[in-house]
């Protein structure tokens, strides 16, 4: 465990000696690195991998990426400054990673899960020269904290593994739905799947993910 650099994390040392593969994964709203750190065991050797800590805790317990707010009047609202700092913050320790670790910096993943997957799409089309691939479990597309420009933007590299469950009772199967449209209308290269589980990680989603970034790592 390291914390010279800006985001709290857990590592799991590849079994390459230079030059890994990095994978950075960023865990949903209320939890911790803990939780997606337990994948780490079942994925490929060759990968590098960082859990990373969101900077926003929450009480009791758990951290957020931003703060979800509950209104009477604005009814359920997300504070925007908050996901474009944590977006920035990635973005910022993806570079710190790079330099203090023996990684790739063509060889960069981001995997997320719910806030973390929102956020990953925010890394990918703000800084799509800092990553290749991304996993992006059970979230949507928040586009506010997205570049006023897409279409001038180079997309060129970035590879996306979508899916989703299809009883999802926190996110709905909708706004995932509207993901393959919006990264073909980018000229995004994309995977798109649903599994019949609700705001969680089925067997069968992980063993698809795992195939697919085994084959781009």
């Amino acid at each position: 465990m390291s914390t010279s650099l800006s985001l709290h994390h857990l590592t799991r040392p590849s079994n390459l000696p230079e030059n890994a593969p990095l994978l950075i994964m960023m865990h949903g709203y209320g939890s911790d690195e803990n939780d997606l750190f337990s994948f780490a065991t079942e994925l490929p050797e060759e990968l590098f991998i960082i859990s990373v800590k969101a900077p926003y805790p929450m009480a009791p317990y758990g951290n957020a990426w931003y703060t979800i707010n509950f209104d009477a009047e604005r009814g359920k609202w997300n504070d925007k400054e908050q996901a474009e700092s944590s977006r920035d913050l990635i973005a910022q320790f993806i570079d710190e990673a790079v330099a203090h670790y023996p990684v790739n910096k063509d060889n960069v993943t981001l995997l997320g899960f719910s806030q973390g997957t929102i956020l990953s799409y925010a890394v990918a089309l703000n800084y799509p020269e800092k990553v290749k691939n991304i996993v992006a479990l059970s979230g949507y597309v928040y586009h506010d904290i997205l570049p006023e420009e897409l279409e001038t933007q180079d997309y060129s590299n970035l590879d996306f593994y979508c899916s989703h469950g299809s009883v999802d009772q926190v996110i709905p199967v909708d706004w995932a739905r509207q993901i393959p449209n919006f990264l073909k209308s980018l000229n995004i290269k994309h995977h798109y799947s649903e599994f019949p589980v609700g705001h969680g990680v089925a067997p069968q989603n992980f063993y698809e993910f795992k195939n697919w970034l085994s084959e781009r790592i």
